[in-house]
């Protein structure tokens, strides 16, 4: 191949990637602080939450969002400094925050080590501070166990996946903090701007890579619990 033409590819695909990126929204009003759960506005007794950091969270919501089981997704932010971050910081990469969803579930339904599996299979475990054409550390892949047993499972799929994949598995294992709900706006962005979303997603280079990692089981895992579109 010539000179010339990796040179060309090379523009192409940038422009691609920005205009991906382009089509991530403008900055909103700050997130309101999502504590720990009290009992008030906590999830019920039956109910428990993960926190799943896999890039853009708008790319996060649709798997967990058709499972049975699964309650609500929340898309947010988690793992910074800063109490009550906006997307303007976050997205600038000054918090420490990375971009997450918080899956409220019915553990009776669907399982933390289900969960996960879904999880793996939806992001890229072998770049660090990115995922697909998102770059930094605000977009890292990230598990937030709340407990020990959470964290062993962690620990587990993890190895479990690097075996499968035969390569180092970068995303972290973090002991959860405080969950930051991100602006309205975000929230379920994939129902509220499906062409947007499609054409972020797909500009983005998300399913090709997911594809290319996982095969048939890209998007969907291995529980059985998703079926392919």
């Amino acid at each position: 191949m010539s000179t010339k033409t990796v040179l060309t590819i090379a523009g192409a695909v940038a422009v691609i990637t920005m205009i991906a990126l382009l089509f991530r929204p403008p900055v909103g009003n700050a997130a309101p602080i999502r504590a720990a759960p009290s009992a008030d506005d906590g999830p019920s007794a039956a109910t428990r939450t993960a926190i799943f950091a896999g890039g853009c969270f708008w790319c996060m919501e649709p798997p967990f969002e058709k499972l049975d089981g699964v309650s609500s997704v929340v898309s947010g932010y988690i793992g910074g400094s800063v109490r009550n971050p906006t997307y303007e910081q976050v997205s600038a990469g000054r918090t420490g925050h990375t971009e997450a969803v918080e899956i409220t579930y019915d553990p009776a339904k669907v399982t933390y080590a289900q969960l996960l599996d879904i999880f793996w299979h939806n992001i890229d475990p072998l770049t660090a501070n990115a995922q697909f054409c998102d770059r930094g550390s605000q977009y890292r892949s990230e598990i937030f166990p709340a407990n020990a047993a959470e964290r062993a499972a962690s620990e587990a799929s993890k190895a479990a996946i690097a075996a499968k994949l035969k390569l180092p598995v970068v995303t972290e294992i973090t002991d959860a903090t405080i969950f930051f709900a991100a602006e309205e706006y975000h929230q379920d962005y994939y129902l509220k701007n499906p062409i947007r979303y499609k054409f972020y997603r797909t500009s983005c280079g998300r399913d090709s890579r997911l594809k290319e990692l996982w095969g048939d089981a890209a998007g969907i895992g291995t529980t059985g619990l998703l079926k392919a579109n």
